[in-house]
């Protein structure tokens, strides 16, 4: 009886066993850590994004072309009178001096020192447009350079556009206004076509801007002539604005004020865009 009652204890404590083994093994499952799946932990609400508006990316209007502006004399012509009176080449089979001192108002304000400073503001409007801007002259203290050497320059540069900037000096009681010139009869074809709208360019910005145009020279603002040598001995695109006649009070008025000048730079800087862009 004892061995017997002892076998089955025995194999009452095997089942027990195996009985536990397999609850071990059906818990394992439940006991292992979930999953985590990326695409369901996604916010819901994404980051604000910054949109720069389309104008801020726009390519510049100039794209690198080449301007050459021409500021009128310099500041140390008058002293040195034999270096600006020697005869140069001129064009057309004529020759003329170097250069000269040029005019003033009235009240002194120097015509080279004018056409530098609206040279200088020119050349600002026009390099944040993107183009490239060389200027005949470096400062307003030197000497020249001569007549013949300034149209070399734009000569040389290939200039989309050459533009030359003075201060007229007429004595005339009345006269007044803005006026442009180019060559006429042209001597090649840059000098043709080319100028014509260029100087026409800057007369119809110079108009819009509200400058009145001269009483006193050429046909509606504009006066073709052939005995200037920086236009004669231009190959390129080229034009001669005398922004104003430094002798009338109005005239001085607007040219000796640093919100003239301004407003003289900003036309003149239209027109050349104008030209180049239509």
């Amino acid at each position: 009886m004892r061995s017997v009652l002892a076998r089955r204890l025995s194999l009452v404590a095997v089942a027990a066993a195996a009985v536990a083994m397999s609850g071990c093994q059906a818990a394992t499952p439940a006991a292992a850590p979930p999953t985590t799946t990326m695409s369901s932990a996604a916010p819901t609400t994404a980051p604000p994004t910054t949109t720069v508006p389309a104008t801020t990316t726009q390519p510049p209007t100039g794209h690198g072309q080449v301007i050459v502006l021409d500021p009128g004399h310099n500041g140390g012509n008058a002293s040195h009178p034999a270096q600006i009176n020697a005869q140069v080449p001129a064009g057309r089979g004529q020759s003329k001096a170097c250069d000269t001192t040029g005019t003033a108002t009235n009240a002194g304000y120097t015509e080279h020192a004018f056409t530098w400073d609206v040279a200088n503001r020119v050349q600002a409007d026009l390099t944040a447009k993107g183009y490239r801007v060389i200027l005949t002259r470096p400062n307003d203290t030197g000497v020249g350079p001569c007549v013949n050497d300034r149209a070399a320059i734009g000569n040389q540069a290939q200039a989309a556009a050459v533009v030359s900037i003075h201060g007229d000096g007429s004595t005339a009681a009345t006269a007044h206004g803005f006026h442009v010139e180019y060559a006429n009869p042209p001597l090649n074809a840059a000098q043709g076509t080319p100028s014509t709208a260029l100087a026409t360019a800057l007369r119809d910005s110079g108009r819009a801007a509200g400058f009145t145009t001269a009483n006193y020279l050429g046909t509606n603002g504009l006066f073709g002539r052939p005995d200037l040598a920086g236009l004669n001995l231009s190959t390129r695109p080229k034009a001669l604005i005398e922004c104003g006649n430094m002798r009338n009070a109005n005239d001085a008025a607007m040219m000796t004020s640093p919100t003239g000048r301004q407003q003289i730079a900003d036309f003149i800087a239209a027109g050349i865009i104008a030209y180049l862009t239509h």
